[in-house]
């Protein structure tokens, strides 16, 4: 059997970008159709001529933090979706509350993709922990295997002595749910005595998989591979047996942005994951994930060839309180577009003698005028801050705009 699902794995780079944005501006007339709220954030917006990458990067992002205010303002969806509630297949709920749509067709949230990266092959069984409960990943990964053609033990979570057993009765070549709960199985099949030997992989979610629970799971005889996918987006990137970095799905276009911004950062650099899904139900443009992750340079020794991602790298939204204030870091990015000189800042605050201070930190090429930048502190965030030169490159590459250094 071949090492790909399909042959969009293997395509060119230029293939890949000219199919995509060849795609993209009838995807957005789509959504500016069929979907209130994107008829409206897009209005002014022709769909035509967005062909690539620059023009994408001018429109505006939606965030995922900021659904269920419009869930509630246009209930149930926000106004999100091209398909009619009456429509869809299913309805879930994630935390916030935000619901969740799910249309018709086979593997909806494209998810067959990173089962197979992590070896799944037709007519194996997967015994799937995800939830089937509120929330749709038992339903995510269950759709998935069926479209591999491979039956689905419908485990769910909690349970562990059955868990265990059912391992041991029905010798599942694989599991898919989080890592954690993985290894509490299968250390209770060892304490009961019970075989675990047949379940050999696993495509896991919803938590960091750190190298050494990795490598508890394969000491207990699982190769462990991840899948980065959400309720809003289904699949966004996957780890496959190269296990350098997550591939981008053939699905989406991924930007890696300023946190608090729209605009991409330099390859490399760490920034906030925006998806545009092309999904017909719920078209998302620019979807700001809240997650922070980077490009990696170069391609997957696996032979996929679409960009990779370094993996989850922490939290975007760094909103922090200031002597009674927040402080966002759209605040910052609009201190750092007043001034060109600036090339990135990372906004440090502190406690000195039981008080807040914040001094922004920037990299700038040459000198700048601290006074004229600290004045535009104040106006933005209506607090004071103090300014301290840096030579470029000098501030760490982790994405973060705003560093709270306070106990």
């Amino acid at each position: 059997m071949s090492d790909f699902y399909d042959q969009l794995e293997t395509r060119s780079a230029d293939q890949r970008e000219a199919d995509l944005f060849g795609r993209l501006p009838a995807q957005i007339a789509h959504a500016k159709a069929r979907a209130p709220f994107f008829a409206r954030l897009l209005a002014d917006i022709d769909a035509d001529a967005v062909t690539g990458r620059a023009q994408l990067a001018k429109l505006p992002v939606t965030r995922k933090s900021d659904l269920t205010d419009h869930q509630n303002t246009q209930p149930p969806f926000g106004g999100l979706t091209a398909t009619p509630a009456g429509e869809l297949y299913r309805v879930f709920a994630s935390p916030g509350p935000i619901y969740d749509p799910e249309g018709k067709g086979k593997d909806w949230w494209r998810i067959a993709r990173a089962l197979y990266a992590a070896g799944f092959r037709k007519g194996e069984l997967l015994h799937n922990c995800f939830s089937y409960h509120f929330t749709p990943g038992g339903v995510m990964f269950e759709t998935a295997a069926h479209a591999l053609g491979c039956p689905v033990f419908p485990a769910g979570v909690g349970n562990t002595e059955l868990q265990a057993r059912a391992v041991a009765d029905l010798k599942p070549a694989g599991y898919s749910g989080t890592p954690s709960f993985l290894k509490t199985i299968l250390e209770k099949a060892d304490e009961m005595g019970w075989d675990h030997s047949s379940l050999t992989k696993a495509c896991v979610s919803g938590e960091a998989l750190l190298p050494p629970l990795r490598g508890s799971l394969k000491d207990l005889g699982v190769d462990v591979l991840q899948a980065y996918a959400s309720a809003d987006l289904g699949l966004i990137a996957y780890e496959t047996k190269a296990m350098a970095g997550l591939v981008v799905d053939e699905g989406v276009i991924v930007e890696i942005v300023r946190p608090g911004t729209g605009d991409p950062v330099p390859a490399g650099e760490v920034g906030e994951v925006l998806v545009t899904s092309f999904n017909p139900d719920y078209p998302v443009i620019r979807f700001a994930t809240g997650d922070l992750s980077a490009v990696l340079a170069g391609q997957s020794p696996c032979g996929r060839t679409n960009i990779r991602l370094k993996g989850w790298m922490g939290r975007a939204d760094q909103t922090t309180k200031i002597k009674g204030m927040f402080v966002h870091p759209r605040q910052v990015a609009d201190v750092v577009g007043r001034h060109p000189g600036i090339i990135r800042a990372r906004l440090v605050v502190e406690k000195e003698a039981d008080a807040d201070v914040m001094t922004l930190h920037v990299e700038a090429d040459g000198a700048g005028d601290g006074q004229a930048i600290a004045d535009t502190i104040q106006s933005v965030c209506k607090l004071k801050g103090r300014v301290q030169f840096h030579p470029p490159g000098a501030l760490p590459n982790d994405g973060k705009v705003i560093e709270d250094k306070r106990a």
